[in-house]
């Protein structure tokens, strides 16, 4: 299988931190080769102080380097997307109106897709 991703893509952007799991690269690898379309990651990796500056959960998946903010541009290619992922098992999504959040962090609820979006 071809690898679609540079590790750098994972880093956290302020620090450089890479914790991302080699597991979640190889299930990412598998959904791009599905999709058709490349996934541009928005968000890896985290260190304590770049998750706090953009909002995120204090236990966020992304400090562990188990979830992934995949870019997402039109409605097919967010349907290509989201359906390559759920095809390759993975099991906690969430849905924002420009990316698509995914984890594989076991110690969460499974099954679970959610939106980020305000009422």
């Amino acid at each position: 299988m071809k690898n679609y991703f540079k590790m750098e893509e994972f880093e956290c952007p302020c620090c450089g931190e890479n914790l991302t799991s080699p597991t979640l690269v190889k299930k990412l690898n598998k959904a791009r080769e599905i999709a058709g379309v490349p996934f541009v990651i928005n968000s890896g990796c985290r260190c304590e102080k770049h998750n706090k500056e953009v909002g995120g959960s204090p236990t966020s998946s992304h400090l562990r380097g188990l979830a992934v903010d995949i870019k997402t541009t039109g409605s097919r290619n967010r349907f290509k997307i989201l359906t390559s992922l759920l095809n390759v098992g993975f099991t906690r999504l969430g849905i924002g109106e420009s990316f698509i959040h995914t984890d594989i962090d076991g110690a969460k609820a499974q099954e679970v897709i959610w939106d980020y979006y305000k009422e």
